[in-house]
């Protein structure tokens, strides 16, 4: 998120209601559920560590004072190496495998109904993309985001079946049944 409000701020200075305005825009149907008060923490941390810089500016008569936050030379550097990494998509799977492996290997939990439940999050968000995906009001760059958002917990769900391949083949001590 921090690097994303950083990008945001890149383009030109910006109070928090106005950076949650863009981000909505940029992101259609999945910036909906964004917190305000997200933007406004990201913009604290972002300030203490030195990347953004804020100022109070004057509020029109019906408006309360707002604070108008640019990027410090830091940031602007931060955004340049953050448009260059080549790190998509995160590997947020590693933990769920780690997850998998550890509750196996301490008999914490059944890995089998880890990888079942993980599974039905996993077409909830993927029925909740498509629909998006499928508003004929989307904006087609938020459109191609969802489409992304789509393929990729498509492949979320293939993995997921083979990691429940692998595991219901697994005896309890996670060694192959009959070896």
């Amino acid at each position: 998120m921090q690097d994303v409000v950083l990008a945001m701020l890149a383009k030109e200075p910006a109070h928090g209601y106005e950076l949650r305005r863009r981000l909505r825009a940029a992101l259609g149907p999945l910036g909906e559920a964004m917190n305000a008060g997200q933007i406004y923490v990201t913009l604290t941390r972002l300030g203490k560590a030195g990347l953004v810089t804020s100022q109070r500016a004057e509020g029109l008569p019906d408006r309360p004072e707002r604070r108008v936050y640019a990027l410090t030379p830091e940031g602007q550097q931060r955004v340049a190496t953050w448009l260059a990494e080549v790190n998509w998509p995160k590997p947020d799977l590693a933990e769920f495998h780690l997850k998998l492996v550890a509750a196996a290997t301490a008999r914490l939990a059944d890995p089998v109904a880890l990888v079942d439940a993980q599974r039905r999050e996993v077409l909830r968000r993927l029925r909740d993309a498509q629909r998006a995906a499928l508003d004929r009001s989307v904006d087609p760059v938020a459109g191609l985001l969802l489409e992304g958002v789509v393929l990729r917990l498509r492949a979320d769900l293939a993995w997921l079946e083979a990691c429940e391949r692998m595991w219901t083949e697994l005896d309890p001590t996670g060694r192959r049944a009959g070896a």
